[in-house]
């Protein structure tokens, strides 16, 4: 079960102009979660803003092995957003979480391909602890606008996860979208390679991604970030149209945060998701 707590502020880590990793005493809910989980954050008291903001669990911060706290990859974009960078440690912010359905890490011989665009890092640092406590070998295809949106890669390359870098203005990596070598990569694999797919990120890359798994017979399970307003399926602000296999209608409705936000690429109706993420 969830837990609501109010979390101290540990430190603000200012990444750019834009985005930072916000670390909270939330000990409580960091045992609980499990990889692509999120939480529901009450940036300021009081009813400006009036609701949470749905946020990955980034990392589950640890002192000497004992779990201490998690943190959140934030994107400066409005009101909520721009008061989470502002942030000063000592500052209390409501937790509530873990909400919604995880990731499940493959074992190895299984490969795990990790495929994130921008802030679409976040669900992944759990994703990569999980993978490589299990010795699956991993891959990161990781996209930007440049070299300086690519945070966190070093990171991953030391937990031994091979990069594959992409940035808009080919500052670093191959220039371009991610999923164009991730499409190479996939060609090449051979029949019988066992490889499932991780993707977070824009819409359009999460469906480009899907397409491509769908294409190459992979499993490929995608996080979406819909617009929520409370994160426990009350409001039904977060519903998605997947498909109902053999079933009468052929799709329905669901609500992201019960039975998401990670689904199955193949199971989810992107036609309707095209105008957000």
């Amino acid at each position: 079960m969830p837990v609501d707590i109010p979390a101290v502020v540990l430190s603000n880590t200012r990444l750019s102009p834009d985005y930072n990793v916000i670390a909270l005493a939330a000990p409580e809910v960091a045992r609980l979660a499990a990889p692509g989980q999120f939480v529901m954050v009450k940036t300021a008291p009081g009813l400006d803003p009036m609701l949470r903001r749905p946020f990955s669990i980034f990392e589950v911060l640890r002192d000497a092995g004992e779990i201490r706290g998690l943190s959140l990859l934030n994107k400066r974009v409005g009101a909520g957003t721009s008061l989470l960078y502002d942030a000063q440690p000592g500052d209390v912010i409501g937790c509530l979480g873990p909400l919604g359905q995880p990731f499940v890490p493959v074992e190895a011989p299984a490969h795990a391909w990790m495929v994130a665009g921008g802030v679409g890092l976040a669900p992944f640092v759990t994703l990569a602890e999980a993978l490589a406590a299990r010795g699956t070998p991993m891959t990161l295809f990781y996209g930007g606008r440049s070299a300086a949106d690519l945070y966190y890669a070093d990171w991953f390359e030391a937990r031994g996860a091979r990069l594959i870098l992409t940035t808009e203005d080919g500052s670093r990596g191959e220039p371009g979208r991610v999923t164009v070598p991730l499409a190479r990569e996939l060609a090449a694999l051979a029949p019988d390679a066992r490889v499932t797919l991780y993707a977070c990120g824009p819409t359009p890359m999460m469906r480009a991604v899907a397409d491509l798994g769908a294409a190459h017979h992979r499993p490929t399970f995608v996080s979406l970030e819909p617009v929520m307003g409370c994160g426990m399926g009350g409001c039904y602000s977060c519903v998605v149209r997947v498909t109902r296999p053999q079933g009468t209608p052929p799709t329905h409705f669901v609500r992201s945060c019960l039975e998401g936000p990670v689904f199955d690429g193949s199971a989810l109706v992107w036609d309707a998701l095209a105008g957000g993420h």
